[in-house]
């Protein structure tokens, strides 16, 4: 048990990332009634796992470290930063792709450049980062001893 105390900090983050993935595996399969294992690796969808993975270590971090440390503000600091990028950043650059995607198709069906689709679901949605937040925390709090 010891090893698992020093190692708890990345573990509890990794499974919370992790297991995210595999939900995201069985809602394509409910949705589409079939398995795409490229879920497992493809960012996007919901929950989260960057923000359910962040949120475990953040809450990890302060219950090991203290609310008050200096590595709990970094990790804070740090997981906004993920969050962001996967409700902003990332979402934007989700939507050009689809735009890029659709001139594509456009200029596919003249017969003039080969077809070459970009990925499109590589952001999240609000509710797929408050889902990731509150899933993160569930498993952070249920793991941690």
């Amino acid at each position: 048990m010891d090893i698992w105390k020093s190692y708890e900090v990345i573990l509890i983050p990794t499974i919370s990332g992790f297991s995210v993935q595999i939900i995201k595996l069985f809602l394509y399969y409910i949705t589409h009634r079939r398995l795409n294992f490229k879920r497992l690796f493809e960012m996007g969808g919901m929950p989260s796992s960057h923000t359910a993975s962040v949120t475990s270590l953040t809450l990890i971090v302060g219950l090991k470290a203290g609310w008050n440390s200096a590595i709990f503000a970094v990790t804070v600091l740090f997981g906004f930063f993920v969050i962001y990028d996967a409700g902003g950043l990332r979402r934007a650059a989700g939507r050009q792709a689809s735009v890029l995607n659709k001139i594509v198709d456009d200029i596919y069906k003249k017969g003039k450049v080969p077809e070459e689709k970009l990925v499109e679901l590589i952001g999240h949605t609000p509710v797929e980062i408050i889902m990731g937040i509150i899933y993160g925390a569930v498993v952070a709090l249920s793991i941690y001893r």
